[in-house]
């Protein structure tokens, strides 16, 4: 992979997407319960964080906690709840150092008060930094997001002419910031899982066997190696972007 002489890949994504699976089994695999596995994975965050941040990653979204999840046993979703505010409680004060700005995409209906407000209470503090922008995307899916943007859109009275991309991406949580240029999903799992449909149009998916715990820097480092290897075309064939990069 090519690399700058400060030893950086040369080409870094702006934005890159998580879809952090894998928890349970990594926890199976130990013999341990399924939550050991969150916790795991909890904590594997801190790493990629700081490695993001070294790269000069703008942008990190994380899939947190699907519209889907509320499915889950009883128990589990009550243990995840739990872990994102000890998540919150341990960790937010570092983060906030680091120059970390937190942004929440999906709703909060449903989560409990004490959680919500913990939520909230994380996107002022943070609101201000400029480093790298975490999106946590809990109780989030891809088609409630575009239910909703409709919604919206219905709502402040727009006519069918005035609808474009330009519109509808205004309306979307993650209004006002460049689409994902690299999804990575962990655990072997060939599958979007309802995950950022829209921005992901012309996204590079990168698919990997390592479970979400064991996804450290050097797993993400041959994620951005592999980055570097494709050709980002949008819609257009080689010759016209040699054309245009000569120009």
């Amino acid at each position: 992979m090519p690399t700058t002489d400060k030893g950086l890949p040369t080409l870094i994504p702006e934005h890159v997407a998580i879809i952090m699976d894998g928890n349970g089994r990594w926890a199976r695999k130990r013999g341990l319960p399924r939550l050991a596995g969150h916790r795991a994975g909890a904590q594997n965050l801190r790493r990629i964080l700081k490695a993001c941040a070294h790269y000069g990653i703008k942008y990190l979204t994380i899939y947190a906690f699907s519209t889907e999840n509320w499915s889950r046993p009883a128990e589990e979703v009550t243990g995840l709840m739990t872990l994102l505010e000890n998540v919150l409680d341990r960790e937010l004060q570092e983060m906030h150092n680091n120059e970390v700005q937190i942004r929440h995409i999906g709703r909060l209906e449903g989560v409990s008060n004490r959680l919500a407000v913990k939520i909230n209470d994380a996107l002022q503090l943070t609101r201000n930094n400029n480093r790298l922008v975490l999106n946590v995307a809990f109780n989030y899916g891809g088609r409630d997001e575009v239910v909703q943007t409709v919604q919206q859109i219905v709502s402040k009275g727009l006519t069918a002419e005035e609808i474009t991309e330009e519109i509808i991406g205004n309306y979307l949580y993650t209004a006002g910031q460049p689409d994902p240029d690299l999804i990575i999903r962990t655990s072997g799992e060939f599958r979007t899982s309802n995950f950022l449909i829209w921005q992901a149009a012309y996204s590079e998916w990168y698919f990997t066997e390592a479970l979400w715990p064991d996804f450290d820097t050097e797993q993400l480092s041959k994620a951005l190696e592999f980055y570097n290897s494709r050709e980002r075309r949008f819609g257009q064939v080689s010759e016209q972007l040699v054309s245009a990069q000569s120009s």
